[in-house]
């Protein structure tokens, strides 16, 4: 395992941790995904290809993996996202993959240590999904993308905790390809379309607000957005992956800053409530976190 890096860039660059490397040893990665933080300052990373979840300080630092997140010897997941509820809870969603027979995808529930606590499967979709919960309300939110591009088509599914579908979400805005979702303080649900190259905004109930964004690489624009999520003041960041950078927009969706670029390749970001923001990196074989400090 390398070990973590502090590295302070110019001026417009805030601090940054670095830590992980390719590879399947303790603290390498094939394929960081998702990512989320506990209350307490744990780091929580989706490790794609060498399906499980490691977990880390705020400092870069190894605590523990989930060794297989779910399966036996012929059935191990692929995750590709992960969420906290109010509990202190993990929810993961991802893909059983079998030798033997089709694979099959799964929203499960796992305690911090990685024991599992419930699960429900998902209608098969040819893409990767994101997973939030709705701490007011309890219930869990994963995109969905059914169809084949460039006729593609996504949603949002709306979930309570046992598997039961609570409702739908952004069939009428044309979603093509949602990857990944957040909800605010205020319980707005927040979607980045990769196909898109937007983000959607809407209310609690589902009911549309409006959406931000557009192809391209100026300021304000987005190309092939992934992860998303928001900060105590509710302005919203993005990982603006094709443009290799992170983006600050206000809760209007107006646009703020730029908060990192020459990333190269973002994918999720989560913020800490001690204030730092986590972002996965997954540039081919130098797989990566970045933990940036006062951003």
């Amino acid at each position: 395992m390398a070990a973590a890096s502090s590295s302070l860039g110019p001026v417009q660059q805030p601090q940054k941790v670095t830590f992980g490397v390719f590879g399947s040893g303790t603290g390498q990665f094939q394929g960081p995904l998702g990512v989320t933080v506990s209350e307490d300052g744990e780091i929580f990373v989706v490790d794609f290809r060498n399906e499980r979840i490691q977990v880390f300080t705020l400092q870069g630092t190894f605590v523990r993996q989930f060794p297989k997140v779910l399966g036996t010897e012929e059935q191990e997941m692929e995750p590709t996202d992960v969420a906290m509820d109010g509990e202190g809870n993990l929810w993961v969603v991802g893909r059983l993959v079998c030798p033997r027979t089709d694979y099959a995808e799964f929203a499960v529930q796992y305690n911090k240590q990685g024991s599992v606590l419930r699960k429900f499967e998902l209608q098969k979709s040819k893409c990767i999904r994101g997973i939030a919960v709705d701490t007011r309300r309890n219930h869990i939110l994963i995109t969905q993308t059914t169809g084949d591009w460039p006729n593609m088509r996504g949603e949002v599914l709306v979930f309570r905790p046992d598997g039961t579908l609570v409702r739908t979400v952004g069939q009428q805005q044309g979603m093509k390809n949602p990857r990944y979702i957040t909800v605010d303080g205020e319980g707005n649900i927040l979607v980045s379309d990769c196909m898109k190259h937007c983000v959607y905004v809407y209310n609690e109930d589902g009911q549309f607000l409006f959406q931000f964004g557009g192809e391209g690489s100026g300021e304000g624009q987005l190309k092939e957005p992934q992860g998303i999520c928001t900060d105590k003041a509710g302005n919203i960041i993005v990982a603006d992956r094709e443009n290799s950078r992170v983006e600050m927009f206000d809760k209007t969706g107006k646009f703020l800053k730029h908060i990192t670029k020459d990333i190269g390749a973002p994918w999720a970001v989560a913020m800490a409530t001690q204030g730092q923001l986590v972002i996965t990196n997954t540039v081919y074989e130098d797989y990566c976190v970045n933990i940036f400090q006062n951003i």
